[in-house]
């Protein structure tokens, strides 16, 4: 038996979902205005931005298309990671269930990304979700684990054991 689309998505949602909750249940709360350069943004502010990336997947299901113009000039930042948490956990059952309501007509309809009213991509929502919605999240909660790191955070299991649980 083969699974439809949404099912597949849905499949790899819950375990981006669960890898991310692990990492952000690590963010201290002392360190969430540090910053590794100058030009990074703080760990606050990456976490954040991480809690918030679920609710990217929502949209590009939901609407057809999403221009970057909207996007705040100053990113959000929550006080600590009790709020970081629930801003996730909110934005990942949105997420969810936008794609439980998805069929896989929907998947397979073009979405666009914007920028001023200029089209910068257009893909099947399918891809969109993928690269726009998880690859993203998986990019910024891998930049996330690197600031743990440096600040001597022991990492949590993402995709298997880390070197910080001795079973390697």
């Amino acid at each position: 038996m083969s699974l439809g689309l949404q099912e597949q998505l849905l499949a790899e949602l819950d375990r981006e979902m669960g890898a991310t909750r692990r990492v952000l249940s690590r963010v201290p709360d002392a360190s969430f205005d540090w910053t590794p350069h100058p030009r990074s943004r703080s760990l606050g502010g990456l976490a954040t931005h991480v809690a918030e990336l679920p609710g990217w997947i929502a949209h590009i299901i939901e609407e057809p298309s999403f221009d970057l113009a909207c996007v705040p000039a100053a990113p959000r930042m929550d006080p600590d990671r009790a709020a970081v948490l629930a801003r996730f956990e909110h934005e990942a059952a949105r997420a969810r269930r936008a794609v439980c309501a998805a069929v896989d007509t929907r998947l397979l309809e073009t979405w666009s990304l914007l920028r001023d009213g200029r089209v910068l991509l257009t893909a099947p929502r399918i891809v969109a979700v993928r690269t726009e919605g998880l690859y993203h999240l998986v990019h910024h909660r891998g930049q996330l684990g690197v600031y743990l790191r440096l600040l001597g955070v022991p990492l949590p299991p993402v995709y298997g054991p880390t070197a910080d649980e001795g079973r390697f």
